[in-house]
């Protein structure tokens, strides 16, 4: 059985300054915004958070970057976020953007116990500045290293007690691989069922990788609404 946390200030209670996370979602897709939201109030500083991007300006990770918390971030995309920018432009954020594929491929390492990869992607572009490149048949490609964090954050739709989950959909995307890649795997359950509830074929996250499991709703903000035009 693993931990149920009773609140969310409690399943962040053990993250403390300077820390290493790592978020899954994508945008606002599969973002554990409750575990977010209680890492704001606890005002924890100078983390260095591994996610695909930071959110948006007043949701998701964009809380934490607004409040100062966030001193270095490894991502792969900027996105809708203007606080993101300002801070980078003025030096305020330290940020390591690497290519998406490649960054998924650096937390699956480190999930693996692998420590570094040689990649083609970013060859030639200030990506590869100071990485070892070598040839292989003829083609050039970097050496990259794996990604693992003290602590992971994920968001599931269903969870049991014994920590096995299932994301849905899209709200998969980097949660699974981040989810291998934690010191401590944190998972946000919309749903929280009794061990055996789930389908042995249709788990996505074992639960030899989850230290600890919260329920909670969500707001499930869209990032971009777009709507069709009536003829």
């Amino acid at each position: 059985m693993k931990k149920i946390y009773s609140s969310f200030e409690e399943a962040v209670d053990q993250i403390k300054d300077h820390s290493t996370i790592m978020v899954g979602g994508f945008g606002l897709v599969g973002i554990p915004e409750n575990l977010i939201m209680a890492l704001v109030e606890k005002n924890v500083k100078h983390l260095t958070v591994i996610s695909n991007n930071c959110g948006v300006d007043d949701w998701g990770l964009g809380l934490l970057l607004k409040n100062k918390q966030i001193d270095k971030m490894i991502g792969s995309y900027v996105g809708e976020n203007k606080e993101f920018e300002r801070q980078v432009l003025e030096g305020e954020l330290e940020v390591e953007l690497t290519p998406q594929g490649t960054l998924a491929e650096r937390i699956r390492a480190g999930g693996a116990g692998i420590p570094a990869f040689y990649t083609p992607a970013g060859v030639g572009t200030p990506i590869a500045e100071g990485k070892e490149v070598r040839m292989f048949q003829g083609k050039e490609y970097m050496l990259v290293t794996g990604l693992t964090a003290d602590f992971t954050l994920v968001r599931a739709a269903k969870g049991d007690r014994f920590g096995n989950l299932v994301y849905n959909k899209t709200a998969r995307n980097f949660n699974p691989e981040m989810a291998t890649a934690g010191e401590v795997t944190i998972a946000e359950v919309e749903e929280l069922v009794e061990t055996g509830d789930l389908d042995a074929e249709h788990i996505h996250t074992p639960g030899i990788y989850v230290q600890g499991l919260i329920q909670g709703q969500q707001e499930k903000r869209i990032e971009r609404l777009t709507l069709r035009q009536e003829a």
